[in-house]
């Protein structure tokens, strides 16, 4: 990540303080605190994410995660009133070109703080808008450095994908001893090409043999790729890619007769990768921030408690996929919409900038663990993640991975 000024001494040098635009209540910049919602005042937090498209499915169960944890704490208290928290929901529609229009639906229906995305390029292209109109933005499980990158806006609770990619080169090699790597991504897509290359640079540091490939958007016929995996003598398969593509690339694994482990990051942990591998036996694995299986106290009851909520509505259990596993983006979403809650709190305004600046002295203890965010990046302080693998039907957990493991 290039190196730039702090955050802090950013807003030094802007001569922006949160106590100031504390003092200014609501301001014309990012929120308003006007609104009828059960008779009292309403703050607005836009969930920005994708309802359609490639990602429409990991969207879906990121947004549950938020609506979840607004069904707990709908109201919050700002300045000693309490304000209704109010859930603006846009559909980027999986796309970047689409994704700057609903960045600027959020800006234009006043939000204070925004939720999202679950996909790194939208979110990509998102921060300049939510950055000019002085909105923070909270990425819950958007894993590309370029987020957050130079951007005194946006913020993330989940690990970055050099950390996660270093995490499966190493579970590669330990698990299986592969020296042969077979990587495929998409064409022009954010999140899968970073993750390749991030995963090309930390299997070849360990001494890995890479044998790497990109297909362009709208392919349905994986044979091919998967005939050179095998040619290339590949021990492992690594392919970062919406979930759409995910799931055709294991059925077709499966009908050639593919026997080596295909691995993927955090957007593999899907009810999609599930149905995929069921009956097959192609083995599927995945990196991922949240193991429903967690006994830790905050953990279990969201679970518990999330599950419950789930099975209540069948839509909402339609939109986690038709089942109640727990995914992790909900997890994620959970603690996002937490976290803006505890920032809120801490700036006593409904100013975004006010509470941008309080998002620095978070330190919260989420299900998905402790998050305080660093002081230069924005970006979450988190150094372990959850290997799960895909069998029939259901996610087994693994183990998990820390940076010095």
């Amino acid at each position: 990540m290039k190196a730039f000024i702090s955050r802090r001494d950013f807003l030094k040098a802007a001569g922006i303080t949160a106590a100031a635009a504390a003092l200014a209540g609501c301001s014309s910049s990012g929120g308003s605190a006007s609104g009828s919602s059960a008779g009292g005042k309403t703050i607005k937090i836009g969930v920005f994410e994708p309802a359609s498209g490639d990602n429409g499915a990991g969207g879906k169960q990121e947004v549950l995660g938020v609506e979840y944890a607004n069904s707990l704490a709908p109201t919050v208290e700002i300045g000693g009133e309490t304000y209704n928290v109010e859930l603006v929901e846009v559909d980027n529609q999986s796309s970047t070109d689409k994704a700057v229009t609903a960045a600027q639906e959020l800006v234009s229906k006043k939000v204070s703080i925004v939720l999202g995305s679950y996909g790194s390029g939208v979110s990509i292209a998102a921060a300049p808008t939510f950055q000019s109109a002085s909105i923070p933005a909270i990425g819950c499980s958007c894993t590309n450095p370029a987020v957050t990158e130079a951007n005194p806006y946006y913020f993330r609770v989940c690990f970055l994908d050099p950390f996660q990619d270093s995490v499966m080169a190493n579970f590669a090699k330990d698990e299986f001893s592969a020296a042969n790597a077979y990587v495929l991504s998409m064409l022009g897509e954010d999140y899968g090409s970073g993750l390749a290359t991030y995963f090309v640079n930390a299997f070849e540091d360990l001494g890995g043999t890479v044998t790497s490939e990109q297909f362009p958007e709208g392919t349905s016929d994986f044979s091919a790729y998967i005939q050179n995996a095998i040619n290339a003598g590949a021990d492992v398969i690594f392919a970062p890619c919406a979930t759409t593509y995910a799931a055709q690339i294991i059925t077709q694994a499966a009908s050639a007769g593919f026997d080596k482990p295909i691995t993927a990051g955090d957007t593999w942990e899907s009810s999609v990768i599930l149905d995929a591998q069921k009956g097959t036996n192609v083995q599927v694995y995945c990196s991922t921030f949240f193991d429903e299986n967690d006994d830790s106290g905050a953990a279990k009851e969201f679970v518990t408690g999330f599950k419950e909520w789930l099975n209540a509505d069948s839509q909402k259990l339609t939109n986690n996929g038709g089942n109640d596993i727990v995914a992790a983006v909900s997890a994620l979403g959970y603690d996002g919409y937490m976290v803006a809650l505890e920032a809120i709190k801490a700036a006593g305004s409904t100013d975004g900038t006010a509470i941008r600046d309080a998002l620095y002295g978070v330190n919260y203890d989420g299900v998905t663990g402790n998050i305080t965010f660093d002081q230069t990046t924005g970006d979450a302080n988190k150094d372990m993640a959850y290997i799960k693998k895909a069998a029939d039907g259901a996610f087994e957990f693994v183990k998990t991975q820390s940076v010095e493991g």
